[in-house]
């Protein structure tokens, strides 16, 4: 008997993950296998991908550098994971006969990770994969004769026309089975032409669609021993696998490449407002327990909990500015283009004349230089890129919430010493200005792939 309970529950089970190729996918994956060893199989629901099969998706997964500790240590604990190929948005979730009958013989946990997570995606898409996906998962999970949870990841976000935030499942902006309707005889232009008019309040097709899943979630679920996970905004790892692990540009981590860069210099954000951040190890934790105790309770009834900083170790968007600014400068990136300075304003009209002056403007004037020279120009694109990431978080960085986590913060109390050490999902030891170091040295290092050894040249570049 080990001294994990955690650990130990998980020992001889089978698991299926949805969204095991995502940012928080991947890093569930990876902690399962490392904290939990005794785990029989990982089914991973993997559709192919251009020219790649769902073998070959995988070998690609781990040969993320996130994996690496594993293959170095227990390389036989990576034979657990098995793909099968599905795919969210087709009926059944387009898993075969003999693999649908597969999973509902031997699974026991499921985690549905799978979404898009791109807040600007087209609505009639989000609804097929965050609502009808989640549907068509639920029917899978009620054939599974051995199950003893499924955890949905939601996000903190999908009630963000309320200033407060309970752990509960609020009414739906709309009746979402209404709106499945639609995707089948309405065409893309008439979907995009009524989004802004159905989404309302809300300020992209991404929270709108993960307040309809939950709801589906209550009307479907039934008896299932169901849980759901809200993280807040999902920022690189904090300690583990490796402390400022991000493979992504979503979210923060495109605001600080492009201010690492040089080409980010102005962003509408109110700074007094409180930035929900919370690093990426910290739900996956938390989604790890929520599924132990889910079943070890056999509990019937729904439990929401919001993993979220703000109520535990809240930091204000002028800290994580100030913290990111002077990391940036001393762990340099490569080719900066200007001295990493943003500056945060909360007048709209002041920060679109800054953005034309100070990105627009100078993105046109390099590419013309760039195209005297013979060079490809790529500044404008940048700009576009940088315009669109902003625009995404702009709600983000202009509002604040209060989020209730009493049931996190009871799920932490039931643990052991040993647990809360391995399977740590509270922030009372989070040092922000160490860990904004970390994250923008991880954007170089994972996103940007600019090596160590390269930081002294860069400094040199930075200084002239």
């Amino acid at each position: 008997m080990s001294v994990s309970a955690v650990a130990d529950f998980y020992k001889d089970q089978t698991i299926l993950i949805t969204g095991a190729t995502g940012f928080m996918g991947k890093v569930l994956v990876e902690k399962l296998l490392r904290s939990c060893p005794g785990i029989a199989t990982i089914y991973l629901l993997m559709r192919p991908k251009g020219k790649n099969d769902i073998k070959s998706r995988l070998d690609e997964l781990l040969n993320s550098k996130l994996f690496d500790q594993l293959r170095g240590t227990t390389p036989e604990v990576l034979k657990k994971l098995q793909p099968v190929q599905g795919d969210i948005t087709l009926p059944g979730l387009g898993i075969s006969a003999t693999d649908t009958d597969m999973l509902a013989a031997s699974v026991s946990l499921v985690f549905h990770a799978a979404a898009t997570v791109k807040f600007d995606d087209p609505l009639k898409l989000s609804l097929q994969m965050n609502v009808l996906g989640t549907k068509r998962l639920i029917e899978l999970c009620h054939k599974m004769d051995k199950l003893l949870a499924l955890v949905h990841i939601s996000t903190a976000y999908c009630n963000c026309d309320r200033g407060e935030v309970k752990e509960m499942v609020y009414p739906p902006p709309i009746d979402p089975y209404k709106l499945i309707q639609l995707v089948d005889w309405m065409d893309d232009e008439t979907f995009n032409f009524l989004t802004p008019r159905l989404i309302g309040q809300r300020p992209n097709t991404y929270t709108y669609t993960k307040a309809l899943a939950e709801h589906i979630l209550i009307q479907e679920a039934g008896d299932l021993p169901l849980a759901i996970v809200r993280p807040s905004i999902v920022a690189a790892a904090w300690r583990e696998p490796l402390p400022g692990w991000v493979d992504n540009l979503n979210g923060p981590t495109g605001l600080i490449v492009g201010a690492g860069k040089g080409m980010l210099r102005t962003l509408h954000c109110r700074g007094d407002l409180v930035a929900d951040l919370i690093p990426v190890d910290i739900p996956i934790n938390l989604l790890i327990v929520t599924a132990y105790h889910t079943a070890t309770l056999r509990q019937r009834k729904l439990v929401v909990y919001n993993c979220v900083s703000g109520m535990e170790r809240p930091v204000r968007w002028d800290e994580i500015n100030f913290h990111g600014m002077t990391a940036l400068r001393r762990n340099a990136m490569n080719d900066v283009v200007w001295y990493p300075h943003l500056r945060f304003t909360q007048h709209k009209l002041l920060n679109t004349i800054g953005v034309l002056l100070q990105h627009w403007l100078p993105a046109y004037v390099m590419d013309l230089i760039a195209r005297i020279a013979g060079k490809r120009p790529i500044m404008v694109r940048i700009a576009q890129k940088l315009d669109r990431a902003a625009a995404c978080l702009e709600y983000f960085t202009t509002h604040e919430w209060r989020f209730s986590n009493d049931n996190v913060q009871s799920l932490w109390n039931t643990l052991s010493d040993y647990d809360q050490q391995t399977f740590n999902f509270a922030l009372s030891a989070l040092h922000w200005p160490t860990y904004m170091e970390q994250y923008c040295l991880g954007s170089k290092l994972y996103v940007m792939k600019e090596e160590l050894n390269t930081l002294p040249a860069a400094r040199k570049h930075l200084t002239k």
